[in-house]
């Protein structure tokens, strides 16, 4: 099984131990991975700004990188969901459709492809989880408030895999956060409030690490955490998954 990496470009630019993390778990699973040196950006964020047009060469260019790989790993699920779903834009060869078909979110390959039974991992922290919305709603990794149906949450399942961690309840356990890609630079009152509501509702259940399968979520999170001045943390699944300490 050959596998390729897609690191996508805000966690490359600002959070490249999220990358790492990944890349040394999936060789921990004894799994053969590539980076691509050459990959950029899946061109997620142009479509959300209304230039899918724009985007297109951004698409021509991730297909033609990873489509001799038999699966493709992200540690994101907005990515992984826009890959999916919106490259049914361009033709659809069999190499777009094999990328389509066989783009996955970290928690899906674990499970899904690995069958992952068990980690050596060990996080003594009381976790709070957030669960984005393109995850959740979009390649439905977890249950939502919206449908009355009960769909385990991959994230959830892997993260009881680590000894040590202590999951908490969450009041709203799938709100949004605020952040929505360009909904947070065009609406960022409401972005911000948002974000506030979700930390509260963490920080009123004692939860020390926000974690999420989305850094993008995390991000958003972080800002705001940070900016209240709260002793509160964030860490990516990858980075609890692969024993990373605060």
């Amino acid at each position: 099984m050959k596998v390729g990496l897609f690191i996508p470009c805000y966690i490359d630019q600002f959070y490249p131990q999220v990358g790492i993390a990944t890349l040394e778990l999936l060789e921990k699973l004894d799994v053969q991975v590539e980076f691509p040196a050459n990959q950029t950006c899946c061109g997620q964020p142009l479509a959300n700004s209304g230039s899918e047009q724009e985007a297109e060469p951004a698409y021509h260019h991730f297909v033609d990188l990873f489509h001799h790989f038999d699966h493709i790993v992200m540690p994101s699920g907005s990515c992984t969901y826009h890959v999916r779903k919106h490259y049914d834009r361009i033709e659809q060869t069999a190499e777009v459709q094999h990328v389509r078909k066989n783009t996955l979110d970290l928690s899906e390959f674990l499970l899904d492809v690995l069958n992952l039974q068990s980690l050596n991992a060990r996080f003594p922290y009381k976790v709070g989880l957030h669960q984005s919305c393109h995850g959740l709603r979009g390649l439905r990794l977890g249950p939502d408030s919206e449908q009355n149906l009960s769909r385990p949450s991959k994230i959830q399942t892997l993260l009881n895999m680590v000894d040590g961690i202590e999951l908490v309840d969450l009041s709203r356990p799938d709100e949004c956060c605020g952040f929505g890609g360009t909904f947070a630079v065009g609406e960022p009152a409401i972005s911000v409030k948002m974000g506030k509501d979700r930390i509260a509702d963490h920080e009123s259940k004692g939860v020390e690490v926000i974690t999420a399968g989305d850094m993008s979520c995390l991000m958003h999170l972080e800002g705001i955490i940070r900016r209240q001045g709260k002793q509160m943390k964030v860490k990516h699944l990858a980075e609890i998954l692969n024993g990373v300490q605060l």
